[in-house]
This record gives C-alpha cells, structure tokens and sequence, in this order.
C-alpha cells in the first residue's frame, strides 16, 4: 500500500488529486458520479464579491488538444456561496479548497473575510488566490502578470486570513519571468503556489469568419498545455532549489487526464495534482487519476507520494 497522503503548508491531505477551480462547479454536480469527499480537496469555482453574469455567448470552443473557455468568472457571489455552497460541501464532507477573486485587492480580502464567517469555515482547509483575472485599478490588466499587483492582493488576503490557514496563489503562464512572480506571491505572504491557470488564446469560426468566442479570446486548457505547466512547476521549483526563492508547496494544474500525467507533474516538483478539463469528457477522472497514480507508484517501488515530489529534480536525486 503507497502513502498517498500529501502536506501543503500544515495541511496535511489524505492524498493529492483536486478538482480545478471552474470545472466541477461548486460539487453537488460532481458528486453524482463519485463522493467528492474521496479527493484530497475539491476547489471550488472561483466566487467574486457580487453576483456576475459573465461573458456574452459562445463562451466555449473545442481544439485539437482541449478546449477554450471565456466564460467570465460567472457566479452568484460570495453571500450565496457562503450561506448555501459551502455548508453543503461541509455536509458530504469535503475539504474545501476556496477559489476566489476580486477586482481589487480589497475586494479579495472582502471575499475571504465573508468566507470564514460561514458556519461551515471549519470545511475549508486552503484558500486559492485567483490572480489571473482583471485589475480594475490597472486598466484591467490581470494581476498576475505584475509582481507588485500580484504582491499587493496576496498581502491583502493574508492579512485577513486566520495564520493556520494557507493561502495559495495561482499564477497565469503568460508571462516572460515566473519566478519572479513566484517569488512576490511568497514574499508578501502566500504558503504556496498554484501552477498554472489557463494561458490565452482564439479560435476563428470558418464558416462565420468571426472569432468563435463571444469574448473573442479565451483560456486554453487540456492535453495542449500540459507541457507548459511541466515547465512552470519545474522551473519554480528548480528556483526554489538554488534558494532564489523561499521553499513552498506547488499545487500542479493543467492539462492532466491520466496517472502519469500526475506524475510527470509531481516529478516536476508539485506536491499536491488538480484536474479540470478531462472531466468534462469523463467526470470520473479526478479519482480515476488518483487510482491510476497509486498504480503507478506501487509499479515503481515507491512507498509514498511524497517521495516522488520533484523526483526528476537532481537536487532532489541527490538528498
């Protein structure tokens, strides 16, 4: 039997699989096909401040390897989400990884406040920082790809995050220095990183000769941008090696569907694996992933999971 159990900044998690925020909802939909409370964590999909609608329609088009998504952060808000959401993945048992968002750091740390006063705040075992959406302050660039925006929310949420708490900041690839990004999110008080969120792209419709999305581009997620989160994890992780950057737990995303594409990322250096698009083909697939993963690490003789985060690391080879 391999130890599947996984540490993230003082939690510890029965294993390491998640969902990905946006991809299974808020759980109740998820839950017909298997007891989300077998995952390590379910992320929640990203909640804002206020209800929102979202982008106008088309909001999805297919590739050849995934799936572009504008669908704009839609949700009802965080009073809803607080007061109904969160009390009924307490009741099934889930633990709870909070996905949120803000258009300024102020209203992230808003969001995070009125989460924890939930009479279901004990479900939740991390809080994920969704930087990658519109700075409204900055002409609605996206946090993320500033090192001081990026620095300035996660101060904010930290601040109003109880200290046991973690706090992971999840970090858009469409940007030319990672680490340096990395590096803010922790130094202003993130326990960890979650590497990567969706990266931009288009599709134009042939027939109609216009862009296939009503918001013209959208994220592109799935098989295509897996190597690109193999990159992300590895080079962060790398950094945190050579000590340029403080050491913290990576939560791997992006384009995962199968055992080995978990542990291609976990080799890369991430502790914890979050799957999102595959489930929209197979909603299965976070726990037959988790399964297909414990295969793999009994086959190679490995006695837990955590030996073989960042396995593929030679700083690692050599401890």
């Amino acid at each position: 039997m391999v130890d599947l159990s996984t540490t993230l900044a003082g939690a510890t998690l029965p294993n390491p699989l998640m969902t990905a925020s946006g991809c299974a909802a808020n759980g109740k939909e998820l839950h017909r096909f298997f007891d989300i409370s077998r995952l390590g964590a379910f992320v929640t999909k990203t909640v804002m401040p206020a209800p929102r609608s979202g982008r106008g329609t088309p909001r999805m088009a297919e590739t050849p390897s995934g799936m572009l998504n504008s669908i704009g952060l839609q949700g009802p808000g965080i009073d809803a989400f607080a007061d109904e959401d969160l009390p009924w993945l307490a009741s099934v048992g889930a633990r709870v990884l909070a996905s949120i968002a803000g258009g300024t750091p102020d209203e992230f740390a808003q969001v995070a406040t009125r989460l924890l006063s939930s009479p279901a705040a004990a479900s939740v075992s991390g809080i994920e920082v969704n930087i990658s959406c519109p700075n409204v302050a900055s002409r609605g660039l996206v946090f993320a790809i500033d090192p001081l925006a990026s620095a300035a929310v996660i101060a904010a949420v930290r601040a109003a995050v109880p200290a046991h708490l973690p706090v992971f900041a999840k970090l858009s690839p469409d940007v030319t220095d990672l680490v340096t990004i990395a590096s803010a999110c922790l130094g202003a008080g993130a326990d960890g990183l979650t590497l990567i969120n969706t990266t931009l792209g288009m599709a134009i419709d042939l027939d109609r000769m216009r862009p296939h999305l009503g918001g013209i581009t959208g994220g592109l997620s799935g098989p295509a941008i897996r190597p690109i989160a193999v990159r992300a994890i590895w080079q962060v992780r790398a950094a945190m090696f050579a000590e340029r950057i403080p050491t913290a737990p990576i939560i791997g995303v992006g384009g995962v569907a199968s055992g080995r594409d978990a542990l291609e990322l976990a080799a890369a250096g991430a502790s914890a694996i979050q799957v999102g698009t595959a489930t929209f083909n197979d909603p299965e697939a976070p726990v037959r992933v988790l399964d297909e993963l414990a295969g793999l690490l009994d086959e190679r003789g490995y006695a837990a999971f955590a030996d073989v985060v960042a396995a593929a690391h030679p700083e690692r080879r050599r401890q």
